[in-house]
Parts: structure tokens; C-alpha cells; sequence
């Protein structure tokens, strides 16, 4: 399977497991999970050709380690990036001093004012890595990199999770805590 085809399976896999997925008549579990099965029947009911070992494929290459399987591999969802109703079940953690967020250039004035919000996803997403977040304010425009005050956050009481992917989430970056690189 080529890069595109892992890519275009990757995007239908997100957008069911982070978005709709009744749009292939599913129901995510407590935690975001579906059984592996259960989606590659919903996918193929749906016109997306996948077999398990496609979709172990697209798990394993995905280039930001987006979904996993259960420990027993009977079950797979999105780690995060969710704008459906699920409480991934992730606990409180102590992020490192600083993380990092990329975005377009043209919401950067909004930001500065507003700070970064959740908008329709669960949570803000950030990073410790500054390339990653670069990518992600690319996929939007001319990308910009703003470091992010996590230890002083977490000192004034905001929450930070992380998910297995290294992917640390809050509710709210206020303003005074974002700096432009």
C-alpha cells in the first residue's frame, strides 16, 4: 500500500473515530473505543475497502501515532482530536516547563487576545516538539510557532493531560501565557 492510499484510510479513520461515527452506524464506547471488527465491517459496508492487516498498516505508519489499539488489539480509537462526545479518561499530568503550538499566521492577532481555545474539539493541543507543531499551523497557512508557559499554568491551577502519543492537552492557553517564536 502506498503513502497516499495509507493517508486517504488515515483521514476516513479519523473522521469516524474523532467526528461521525454514525456515518458508518457506530456508537464509540466509554473511552472513544470500537471493536476492530465492528469497523472494518461498518468501513466495507461503506464503500472503504480495509482489512485488519490495512488497518494495523495505517496504525503503525500513521505519521502522529493518531489511533491505537487496546492492549488485547480487539479494540481501536483516536487518542484525541475528538469533536464528539467521549471522555477519553486520560489523568491530570505535569506537563514540562514548555510546549508548543502551531498555527496559521492569520488567526495569530485572535490568539493574542483570546488565547488559544478549544473551538469545537475537546481540548487545545500542544507539543514538546517544535517541528510537529510547525507541520500543524502549515496544514492552515503560513504556520507560526508560540511557546506556551505550561509551568506557570499548571502553578495557577489550568489541567494538563498527555496522551500516548505525546500529545498534551488543556481546555484554555490564555493570552499571558503564549509568547511568538
Amino acid at each position: 500500500m502506498n503513502k497516499e492510499q495509507l493517508k486517504k484510510i488515515s483521514k476516513r479513520l479519523s473522521y469516524v473515530l474523532r467526528h461521525r461515527p454514525d456515518s458508518v452506524n457506530l456508537d464509540l464506547e466509554e473511552g472513544g473505543w470500537v471493536f476492530v471488527d465492528q469497523l472494518i465491517d461498518a468501513l466495507n459496508q461503506s464503500g472503504q475497502s480495509i482489512t485488519l492487516s490495512k488497518l494495523e498498516l495505517v496504525v503503525a505508519e500513521n505519521d502522529k501515532q493518531r489511533f491505537e489499539f487496546s492492549d488485547d488489539h480487539s479494540k481501536i480509537r483516536a487518542r484525541q482530536g475528538h469533536s464528539t462526545d467521549v471522555d477519553l479518561g486520560y489523568q491530570p499530568a505535569a506537563p514540562p516547563e514548555v510546549l508548543f503550538h502551531g498555527t496559521a499566521t492569520r488567526f495569530l492577532e485572535s490568539i493574542l487576545q483570546q488565547g488559544l481555545i478549544k473551538g469545537n474539539r475537546h481540548h487545545v493541543h500542544m507539543s514538546m516538539n517544535k517541528q510537529t507543531m510547525l507541520d500543524v499551523g502549515q496544514r492552515h497557512g503560513k504556520a507560526i510557532l508560540l511557546s506556551i508557559d505550561a509551568k506557570q499554568m499548571l502553578t495557577d491551577g489550568h489541567e494538563f493531560y498527555v496522551t500516548g502519543n505525546q500529545v498534551w492537552l488543556t481546555d484554555h492557553v490564555p493570552p499571558d501565557y503564549l509568547c511568538e517564536i
